[in-house]
């Protein structure tokens, strides 16, 4: 588990972690999977908040994986809970997309927030087991937060606020409009339930129908001074936030894939006949199955390969804290976005073509086999991979990086 000192070069993380702590967290992470497995599509079908399947999260030690050991916390490294939400994506890819915004949300107590604030912020989220969900969409017009005595007043609407309505506590950015921080964006975190916060419930996505994503509106939420966690900059360090989120993302579409071939795998296994025009009895021994579940293992092997590097240099870099710099951010930044290319488009070809080796009945509604190319071809729009293949292009020709943003 991880020596964590507050007090070095702004970082509470320090070295990476060793095969114990791995294998600990991934070891929960299996036991929660098959919680959530056996009634997965009967969840989806509902497209309820995941509240319940929260409770498993925190019961099992998982919400507070990377929080301080000194406050409670399990003392986790990045890398043990980006496989963590690996692990839940085979299973359940709504759960996990609200653990991996979890993990990035209260992260900024670490990347951004002041460090003589950060062990009450680490206290409180371990002492009540929050979840942090978000309000933080870029691409929505800003929250404005109005300077009222000692705190703010926010005012305004966020779509696609993930984790919200089910977690918490609610991260949300917003501009200050007048008074000393005037221009200013800050990152606030609200208790779920404040006054003037109203969940409107449309999130209606054809996939990740769990994940809690809907819109959020804020009318005059009073802000005291102790909410305001960090302000929103592009400092090296408190930036590495985006990049984080992105590892999340390839995390989540490599579960996805390895979720989809291994229940593909189990229904072929289980078909008797073969085709009739095949030279063999059973359909598992088919030349043209095989070939199918070869590639795909041997795809999804190679972007599990390049996930575990990223998670293991995202630590790496987490512990160098104020030493972060704008070359370090950008190396760690492309390679990631490398792993966001091959992720996206490894999950969902595997996805889509994974009923090729299972037959006609597998796209029955109760096979439920769907789930995995819904989820996965809904959330991997959530920002454009061919940008993101740009992002990689630019850099390997140009040597030229993106600007920094919630994006790159």
């Amino acid at each position: 588990m991880t020596d964590i000192s507050l007090s070095a070069a702004r970082t509470p993380w320090t070295g990476t972690a060793d095969p114990a702590e791995l294998s600990h967290w991934d070891a929960v992470a299996e036991r929660v999977a098959d919680v959530l497995r056996s009634d997965a599509l009967e969840r989806d079908r509902r497209g309820a908040d995941p509240r319940d399947e929260l409770d498993v999260l925190r019961d099992a030690g998982l919400v507070d994986l990377l929080h301080p050991a000194e406050f409670g916390g399990g003392g986790g490294h990045w890398e043990s809970a980006f496989r963590v939400v690996r692990i839940l994506s085979r299973a359940d890819a709504s759960v996990a997309q609200v653990l991996a915004y979890h993990y990035i949300n209260s992260g900024n107590i670490g990347f951004a927030a002041d460090p003589a604030s950060q062990a009450d912020w680490y206290r409180r989220s371990v002492q009540g087991h929050w979840v942090w969900g978000d309000s933080v969409n870029p691409v929505d017009p800003d929250l404005v937060l109005t300077p009222e005595g000692d705190g703010y007043r926010l005012t305004g609407l966020k779509r696609f606020s993930t984790g919200a309505s089910a977690g918490d506590v609610v991260l949300a950015s917003a501009i200050v409009n007048g008074g000393d921080r005037d221009g200013e964006s800050l990152l606030v975190v609200l208790d779920h339930d404040a006054p003037g916060i109203r969940y409107l419930g449309d999130w209606d996505a054809l996939g990740q129908r769990l994940s809690a994503s809907g819109s959020v509106s804020f009318d005059e939420v009073r802000v005291e001074a102790a909410d305001v966690l960090a302000p929103l900059t592009d400092e090296p360090f408190a930036s590495l936030i985006t990049p984080g989120i992105q590892l999340a993302f390839g995390n989540i579409y490599l579960g996805i894939a390895e979720g989809a071939l291994a229940r593909g795998v189990e229904l072929a296994r289980n078909r008797h006949n073969s085709w009739f025009l095949s030279t063999v009895d059973r359909y598992r021994d088919d030349p043209f199955v095989q070939r199918v579940v070869g590639d795909f293992s041997s795809r999804i092997a190679a972007v599990e390969a390049l996930a575990d590097l990223r998670g293991r240099r995202f630590d790496e870099v987490a512990a160098l804290g104020d030493d972060v710099t704008a070359q370090v951010r950008g190396d760690l930044e492309i390679a990631i976005a490398q792993l966001k290319v091959v992720s996206s488009d490894t999950s969902v070809e595997v996805a889509n073509r994974i009923f090729e080796i299972t037959g006609s009945s597998s796209a029955k509604a109760s096979v439920g086999l769907d789930l995995f190319w819904r989820n996965v071809r809904t959330h991997s729009l959530h920002d454009p991979v061919d940008y993101k293949k740009l992002e990689v292009g630019a850099w390997v020709l140009n040597g030229e990086l993106q600007p920094i943003s919630l994006y790159t």
